[in-house]
């Protein structure tokens, strides 16, 4: 499977999203299998946020990896704007790490910006890596003029990763962002890597292109979109899914080589930006 260097660690650039997970409990017991079944399956990122289900999520994913060795796992949390202050972030923190039934993060963004300065969020974000609660930081839905704020805070170039929206039907980043995170070595965590399922209404499933390469690859629809997100080095997807089937087909797209030809022919029916655009947000 190809990999990604996340926060100085090797892991596999396909991982497990929690988005809508934990929010039907007759799921709960399904939604558990499937994460479950992932890790199980090699998948070491497990991205969540104490927005997803106001906390239930984390207590999904905290019940589900309980008998798991915590050091094979890569484990994401996010806080959230009105959390990211010098007064609530470390009590925002301690209860995502309650949840999550361990006692610290591998990984920990700032979900998207608000009003607090970020001055003051990267300042104790750095401080409670500090502490060791979590073990690194990023940031999350930050466009180019938000990630070159960053870089010139102090300790901002800190940052181990930026999640954005990306897949096949949504490339904004793709004219600014990725380049600017190629050259200051930032990684990418894609989230919606196939649009929610093609939920967007983009099309992309019934694509005949899309469905001809599928064919070629002996592959599913899910696995090259898959396998488009994670082309370039350093990104990471995060496909979310309570099906067991589905969870193994996604990290098998991971083996997934797409040809130039594949990559062109897809560019011809969904072409890059030729100019900078509003990143999309979900």
């Amino acid at each position: 499977m190809k990999t990604v260097t996340l926060a100085g660690r090797t892991v596999p650039a396909i991982g497990i999203g929690t988005w809508h997970m934990g929010d039907e409990p007759k799921q709960r017991a399904a939604e558990i299998a499937t994460i479950q079944a992932g890790i199980a399956a090699g998948a070491q990122v497990i991205d969540t946020a104490e927005m997803y289900g106001a906390g239930r999520a984390e207590s999904l994913v905290g019940e589900a990896i309980q008998d798991v060795d915590r050091q094979k796992l890569f484990l994401i949390s996010k806080v959230l704007p009105e959390n990211a202050s010098k007064a609530r972030m470390e009590q925002s923190l301690k209860a995502s790490l309650k949840r999550l039934g361990t006692d610290y993060v591998d990984l920990y963004l700032y979900h998207w910006r608000g009003s607090v300065p970020l001055a003051e969020t990267v300042a104790e974000l750095n401080r409670l890596q500090d502490t060791g609660l979590i073990k690194a930081w990023g940031v999350s839905n930050f466009d180019i003029d938000d990630l070159k704020e960053l870089w010139g805070l102090p300790q901002g170039d800190q940052a181990q990763a930026n999640e954005d929206l990306y897949h096949l039907g949504s490339r904004g980043v793709d004219y600014a962002v990725l380049p600017w995170q190629r050259t200051h070595q930032l990684p990418l965590i894609a989230y919606s890597p196939v649009a929610q399922g093609d939920s967007w209404g983009q099309h992309l499933t019934t694509n005949p292109v899309v469905q001809e390469i599928a064919t070629q690859h002996q592959a599913s629809i899910y696995q090259v979109l898959l396998a488009w997100v994670i082309r370039q080095p350093q990104v990471l997807a995060i496909p979310q899914t309570s099906s067991v089937e589905h969870m193994r087909q996604n990290l098998a797209a991971g083996d997934l080589v797409l040809t130039a030809e594949d990559l062109a022919a897809l560019d011809g029916q969904f072409p890059a930006p030729t100019h900078k655009q509003p990143l999309d947000i979900i």
